[in-house]
């Protein structure tokens, strides 16, 4: 796995966290934080911020740090199961993101991730389960 530096941005305009524009901004394998700057590219219709857009960010943030975690080992990781619950609106600024891990097993890890708006209020929470099976190099 290419290192990554904090602060990075997504960029491979081909994929969909460099199109939408998503920044990791730290990653650990307890926590990872990361954002993405409201632009229409991630609102839907009636000008909020798209569901899909906060399943990606937190499906994102999750598979990168457990996938950060298991590579030396010769492993991968990969998103099988996601519920995200929306709470309220964001409209512009920027999606923030604070993950947690709450379960770690051989074959399995289990994320929490919060998302909140400029001003720090909840606004979606989304529970990311990430299965890790060994790589085939």
């Amino acid at each position: 796995m290419p290192g990554r530096s904090k602060g990075y941005v997504l960029a491979e305009a081909d994929v969909l966290d460099g199109t939408l524009g998503f920044e990791v901004l730290e990653v650990g394998e307890e926590s990872v934080r990361g954002r993405v700057p409201v632009t229409d590219r991630i609102k839907q219709v009636h000008g909020l911020v798209h569901g899909g857009a906060y399943a990606a960010l937190a499906e994102m943030l999750a598979s990168e740090a457990t996938v950060r975690a298991v590579w030396e080992d010769g492993s991968i990781a990969f998103g099988t199961a996601h519920e995200v619950k929306f709470l309220r609106q964001i409209t512009e600024g920027t999606v923030h993101a604070e993950g947690r891990r709450i379960h770690r097993s051989r074959q399995m890890w289990v994320w929490d991730v919060d998302m909140t708006d400029d001003h720090g209020r909840l606004c979606a929470s989304s529970r990311v389960t990430i299965a890790v099976r060994p790589r085939r190099d």
